[in-house]
């Protein structure tokens, strides 16, 4: 563990000391570090070193000591250890919460005191104090959290965990209360129920077009569940099936997962946007006894015809010997008459038909907590998906305590998450962790810039939402339209904010924190993946102070390590590839059907560690910077360069919206950089423009890193959720256009055009 110790009651009393004067006045830096301790043990973001400061000011400004009055006590200076212990105040790049955080210049950005105060972990002494427990005692840390759920079974509590995550030692195998049987469903739904929330909304809906809305208490939802799982039943649906659900953001996408969840079947959701042949791929891998979709989804001002989409698929899959009797497919008026829907008798059937029918109780099945929950397919870079298995206790646990402390929820909140549930964050944090917590959802089914680009802040207000959790992608999408669509709303309901799917780059970060948060509302920058289940590191809000990009320290039971090529692990300030020790209990258990490949792919490259496939760095302070995927480093004359941290270069450009970068071959670097860059709106493609980015690129990383082609991009090929496609770039980039792959995923396939277009520009 880093040595990561922010002892919140001296920097209260200092923070006291500060306002109690009137005068100016300068500290020791002794008050600064606890007596009984050693120097270094001092709180790292009291002691960032004047080099630090230095370094990240601009036009050689003094980083000098100052005096500080009344005025200046609403920001946080930094103290830095002199041989003697004594000194004056260091001028820090740092604010707090509520302070407009204007320039990068500011290295840190505080927890205001209100804040911290209400917060459910108010200190880094308290987050210390848990975080030693959850590593060296985690059977029991992990045994007194699941208590708070509801089990029909309990665990034998010498067999909380059992694992090996070490090839050399024989086959990987990860357990968590395995023996103990429960129901997500019921821990969700049901049980918030019997606490007396029945009356209280589970699920706010908002549709594509403003004014379409509704909304689900718990006990109307309960009714819902239960009808879907009683359908199932009747048609033969039963515990360890496997359902395909291939929905859009309807209320009905969370419903059949928690009905499936209820009768113990397994649900694999699939984005609804992917192809007819990806989805054949699923089909045939999973084999599921039924599909669930929905005729039509209207996503901004475009109709996509899903059910089109679902029979091509199951034609494809037929093809291959996997066939599927039933395909219920929900009515959705607002984008598709029910007459005008293709249909195939004896197969299709409409839920608005058969559904409402069946009762409001449906028996639970209760279901071990290692017994399969849902399986959710991601990219392999072998081309064939990967079925990630997520099993249920575990995954209920560590997503419910995730979603608790990663946004300080409080049952007042309504939480809204942008994702859609066709990705591992709509499983565990639009539905299974936040219901769990008996926290009101809002789910969206639009575009978020539909109709322009001040719909997701028309909807912050309208539903006064406290706890806003979206991609960098988005952010800097909005960012590009400008401050005035933000501005017009209030947004004063938000909180807390909140950004995963990638590294966000510092820019965006400030922009996120200023203008939409108004520099008040914390940002819990998430790192995790599909394989991990929930957040892995990640500020936790009114803990700890917060750098701009930096996902900063591990929750609960995470153990980080960053090793070397060798497997060798680093201690202190360096950078290499993220590994975890020990599993925890969100952990996905295999790859359906291939538990060789999961081995192979995550714990064979460095035995004895689970493998994350990420770079990371990890600065002096112990914070933790995401560099992005492994195979998204380029490696140009022996300098191994992150693409996000190139990205993070051109976007700091005040003329650049958003860049996407890859590796081409290079005949003397052996790779070369490329970069698609996509400007602010209204400027003007030139030269001199081209050669300011590379400048800017070659300031804040070196000349190494200098982009060998900047590509002109009116905007990226991303797919609905907003994922960049990168396979696309590169095939781009390296003029392979014949390669280009399927594109009908992409939210704008005409972008792909546009690019290609401007290749020789």
């Amino acid at each position: 563990m880093s040595r990561v110790y922010l002892y919140h009651q001296q920097c209260t009393q200092i923070w006291s000391s500060l306002r109690a004067s009137s005068s100016p006045l300068s500290l020791s830096t002794s008050s600064l570090s606890s007596p009984s301790l050693p120097l270094y043990f001092s709180p790292p973001w009291l002691s960032l070193s004047l080099n630090h400061c230095a370094k990240r000011s601009r036009g050689g400004v003094d980083m000098g000591t100052t005096e500080l009055g009344p005025s200046d006590l609403r920001h946080v200076e930094s103290m830095s250890h002199t041989p003697s212990g004594a000194g004056k105040i260091n001028k820090l790049n740092a604010v707090i919460l509520g302070e407009s955080l204007a320039s990068e210049e500011n290295d840190l950005v505080m927890p205001s005191p209100g804040f911290s105060q209400s917060a459910l972990i108010s200190s880094q002494e308290q987050y210390e104090k848990m975080y030693k427990k959850s590593v060296e005692d985690p059977a029991g840390f992990w045994s007194e959290i699941a208590s708070e759920f509801y089990w029909e079974e309990k665990w034998n509590p010498n067999e909380v965990c059992k694992e090996n995550i070490d090839v050399t030692n024989g086959r990987v195998n990860i357990e968590w209360f395995k023996g103990a049987k429960t129901n997500i469903c019921y821990n969700a739904v049901d049980r918030n129920i019997s606490a007396g929330n029945g009356d209280k909304v589970a699920i706010y809906w908002e549709g594509n077009e403003p004014g379409q809305d509704g909304q689900l208490t718990f006990a109307q939802l309960l009714d819902r569940v239960c009808q879907l799982a009683n359908y199932l039943k009747q048609v033969g649906v039963k515990k360890g099936d496997a359902v395909i659900i291939y929905l859009p953001m309807l209320m009905e996408l969370p419903i059949a997962m928690l009905a499936c969840a209820r009768i113990g079947a397994v649900h694999s959701v699939v984005f609804a946007g992917f192809s007819a042949e990806s989805l054949a791929q699923r089909i045939i891998d999973c084999k599921p006894k039924i599909v669930i979709t929905c005729n039509a989804v209207r996503r901004g001002p475009k109709v996509i015809f899903l059910k089109d989409i679902v029979d091509s698929a199951l034609t494809e899959s037929a093809k291959n010997n996997v066939s599927v009797d039933i395909c219920l497919t929900y009515e959705n008026p607002s984008a598709m008459k029910r007459e005008e829907t293709k249909w195939q008798d004896g197969r299709d059937v409409w839920w608005q038909d058969v559904v409402p029918n069946f009762p409001t109780k449906c028996d639970i099945e209760w279901v071990d907590a290692e017994d399969p929950l849902f399986l959710l397919y991601t990219s392999g870079s072998t081309g064939k998906p990967k079925g990630v298995l997520h099993t249920t206790g575990g995954y209920m646990i560590y997503t419910a305590t995730t979603f608790k402390y990663a946004f300080d929820y409080k049952p007042s909140d309504i939480y809204w998450c942008t994702a859609d549930c066709g990705w591992i964050t709509g499983h565990s944090y639009v539905t299974y962790g936040p219901l769990v917590n008996g926290a009101s959802v809002l789910v969206f089914e639009g575009a978020p810039n539909y109709p322009d680009a001040g719909r997701c802040w028309d909807i912050v207000d309208k539903y006064k939402v406290t706890i806003f959790y979206t991609a960098p992608t988005l952010v800097r999408s909005l960012m590009r339209e400008g401050d005035e669509f933000v501005k017009r709303y209030s947004r004063k309901s938000l909180r807390v904010l909140g950004s995963v799917g990638e590294p966000i780059n510092p820019s965006a970060w400030r922009w996120f924190f200023n203008v939409v948060g108004d520099s008040r509302c914390p940002i819990s920058d998430t790192w995790w993946q599909t394989e991990t289940g929930g957040f892995m590191i990640l500020p936790i809000p009114g803990a700890w102070p917060q750098k701009p990009g930096s996902a900063t320290f591990p929750f609960f039971g995470v153990q980080p390590a960053i090793v070397d090529e060798k497997g060798k692990e680093i201690e202190g300030e360096c950078s290499g590839y993220l590994c975890i020790k020990k599993s925890w209990p969100g952990a996905f258990r295999t790859l359906y059907g291939d538990h060789e490949r999961y081995e192979t792919t995550y714990f064979k490259p460095f035995a004895g560690y689970y493998f994350t496939g990420d770079g990371c760095s990890r600065d002096k302070d112990g914070y933790y910077w995401l560099t992005g995927r492994v195979d998204d480093v380029i490696n140009v004359s022996g300098h191994r360069i992150g693409t996000a941290e190139v990205e993070s270069a051109l976007v700091s450009h005040p003329q650049c919206a958003e860049a996407a970068v890859v590796g081409v071959e290079h005949e003397v670097k052996g790779q070369g950089i490329y970069a698609f860059v996509t400007l602010v709106e209204g400027v003007p493609y030139s030269e001199e423009l081209r050669k300011s980015l590379t400048l800017t690129v070659r300031n804040q990383i070196g000349a190494f890193a200098a982009p060998d082609k900047i590509h002109w991009a009116p905007g990226l090929p991303k797919t609905r959720s907003g994922k960049i496609m990168r396979r696309i770039l590169r095939k781009i980039a390296s003029r392979q256009l014949n390669e280009l792959g399927d594109t009908s995923t992409l939210a704008d396939p005409g972008v792909v055009d546009q690019l290609i277009a401007l290749a020789d520009c």
